[in-house]
């Protein structure tokens, strides 16, 4: 497979890899489900901020293509429509692909189907609240799709009336109307629930779509400022990355010194600590967006890792480790754990590899058509 490395920022590159692997790795603790150490905490909040990662970064880099497009004297609908079409060549076809295969192996294995399963082909599934243990790592899934719906579709609505701000302004307003709204919705949850678990605030909270599309637009909002203050974002791109990785770390030391959490100190949890991690991540951008050059040696297997990274979120969980542990009977020790393990990654990167050569990056590809374009912008 031929990539072509001049178009691409490693940084982000690097940021994609990470986050997988942060993903990946924390999944593999189904494999020591009775340790609870220090390490398989951290490996557990790995896991989490994985997906943060994808979200603050998938906002970045739709940002900057919606403030491109916005600010064109021609935008329309038709670009609105041209962008979507765009993400959807992207992601629907592994995600629909992945779900049937899901289903699939559901009744191998003898179990039943959610009762819940239309959902999941519109995207539906945990909309308003928890969904079923199916396909659990499709949550993140139509959390991107929402947010790249509302934001194209509230930029053009906005350009309806006439404003006497510019368009760069209106854009601010409308990434920080949303930010805005979905903080919202998370007081709207506190006060719902309140104190809960842990498990019932990670089910009904951090995976439903009325609660996370902030963690998207706060990318969108890094995205904004690095357009339009881009002598500050270079200046001072070390001294956020290092005070955000600073914050972070202090964050996740007072919780674990002061016992903060889902019962003791609820609206944190529920409407502060989501935002202030994605906060954190969105003041690494800087550095990882102007990252372009590195050792070639670390360069490939980063870039590689990025590329078939979407691959790997949807096939390593509810597909390869599920069937992992159907088909093997993993005996006690850790000689056999750590085979299993080494095991359950090579075959999650083999596989993904795979899907992305001979499916992904051929669907992908028919968006770059000129057939797609000249359909939308026909008459």
């Amino acid at each position: 497979m031929k990539i072509d490395y001049s178009n691409r920022i490693f940084g982000l590159d690097v940021m994609r890899a990470l986050a997988i692997l942060f993903v990946v790795g924390s999944h593999a603790l189904w494999v020591f489900p009775s340790q609870d150490s220090a390490v398989f905490s951290l490996l557990r909040l790995a896991g989490v901020m994985g997906v943060e990662i994808f979200f603050v970064l998938s906002g970045f880099l739709i940002g900057r293509i919606l403030l491109r497009l916005f600010t064109n004297p021609d935008f329309s609908s038709k670009d609105v429509l041209y962008f979507l079409t765009r993400r959807w060549f992207r992601t629907f076809p592994n995600y629909y692909l992945i779900l049937l295969i899901n289903i699939f192996i559901v009744i191998y294995i003898g179990r039943a189907l959610p009762e819940s399963l239309p959902l999941y082909f519109g995207f539906l599934q945990n909309g308003f609240s928890g969904m079923d243990i199916f396909f659990t790592e499709s949550w993140s899934l139509p959390i991107e799709e929402v947010a790249y719906i509302i934001g194209p579709v509230l930029l053009y609505l906005v350009l309806l009336p006439k404003w006497k701000l510019s368009k760069k302004y209106l854009f601010l307003l409308v990434t920080l109307v949303i930010i805005l709204f979905f903080l919202g919705m998370k007081v709207g949850y506190h006060v719902e629930h309140g104190a809960t678990t842990l498990e019932f605030w990670n089910i009904e909270l951090k995976a439903v779509v009325l609660y996370r599309i902030d963690a998207i637009y706060y990318g969108v909002l890094a995205a904004f400022i690095s357009e339009n203050l881009e002598k500050t974002w270079k200046k001072y791109r070390m001294e956020l990355f290092f005070l955000s990785l600073f914050f972070f770390a202090l964050l996740h030391i007072a919780i674990a010194a002061f016992g903060w959490g889902a019962t003791t100190t609820p609206l944190f949890l529920n409407v502060l600590y989501l935002p202030l991690c994605s906060i954190c991540i969105a003041g690494t951008l800087p550095m990882f967006s102007l990252w372009r050059k590195a050792p070639r040696l670390i360069v490939k297997p980063l870039t590689f890792m990025s590329l078939i990274s979407y691959a790997m979120y949807l096939l390593h969980y509810s597909i390869i480790l599920q069937l992992m542990h159907y088909l093997i009977d993993v005996k006690n020790g850790t000689f056999y754990t750590v085979i299993f393990s080494v095991g359950y990654l090579t075959i999650t990167i083999a596989l993904s590899t795979l899907l992305y050569v001979f499916y992904e990056k051929p669907m992908m590809d028919i968006r770059d058509r000129d057939f797609v374009k000249k359909l939308i912008y026909r008459n």
